[in-house]
C-alpha cells in the first residue's frame, strides 16, 4: 500500500538545497514506494509549524506527516511543543523506541532527543531530529516497518481507516 507523506523541515539555517536530513527522507520515502505529497521548510517558529501542520492534517490526500528538526534541548527547539498544541493522542512508544535505537548509534547522547509522535485529525505526525543519523535511525528502525502494510504482527497503516473513530 502506498502511503502519502508530507515532509516538514524545521530549521533556522537550512534551505531545500542543503537540507541533508530532508533529502535522506525524500530518498527513503521513494525507496519504500510511498508518495511525497508535499515538502516544506520553515523556521523554528511555533505558530508557523502549527499552521503548516494544521493545514496538512486537513488534507485528505495526506496520510502521514514527518517533521525533522527542532526536537533538541536548545531554546529554539520547539517542534514537540507545536505538536502538543494539535495532538489528539500521543504515541509515547515512538520516542521510547527511537531513543533505544539511537542509543546504539550515538550512545547516551540519545537522551538529548525529544523525538515524538502524535495523532492529529486522523493523521500520524512523527517529529524526528534534524540530524542525518537521527532521521536514518528513525526511518530504518521504525518508520519503514510501521508504514509497511506487510509488517506483522501489526503496523500503523492497517489502522488508517480507524483513526477517526469516536
Amino acid at each position: 500500500m502506498i502511503v502519502n507523506i508530507a515532509l516538514l523541515t524545521v530549521t533556522d539555517t537550512r534551505t531545500i538545497d542543503n537540507d541533508k536530513s530532508g533529502a535522506i527522507l525524500v530518498d527513503k520515502i521513494a525507496q519504500a514506494n510511498h508518495k511525497l505529497i508535499e515538502r516544506k521548510i520553515c523556521k523554528d517558529n511555533k505558530d508557523d509549524i502549527v499552521s503548516i501542520l494544521k493545514d496538512w492534517t486537513d488534507k485528505k490526500e495526506i496520510d502521514v506527516i514527518i517533521t525533522t528538526g527542532g526536537t533538541g534541548l536548545t531554546g529554539r527547539d520547539i517542534t514537540p511543543e507545536a505538536l502538543e498544541d494539535i495532538a489528539d493522542k500521543h504515541i509515547p512508544g515512538f520516542g521510547e523506541v527511537f531513543r533505544t535505537i539511537s542509543l546504539k548509534t550515538v550512545g547516551t547522547s540519545s537522551i538529548q532527543s525529544r523525538a515524538c509522535a502524535i495523532l492529529s485529525n486522523g493523521k500520524y505526525i512523527f517529529a524526528l531530529p534534524g540530524s542525518s543519523g537521527g532521521v536514518t535511525d528513525a526511518w530504518d528502525g521504525i518508520l519503514k516497518h510501521q508504514l509497511d502494510i506487510n509488517n506483522k504482527p501489526c503496523n500503523f497503516v492497517e489502522l488508517f481507516p480507524r483513526l477517526k473513530e469516536k
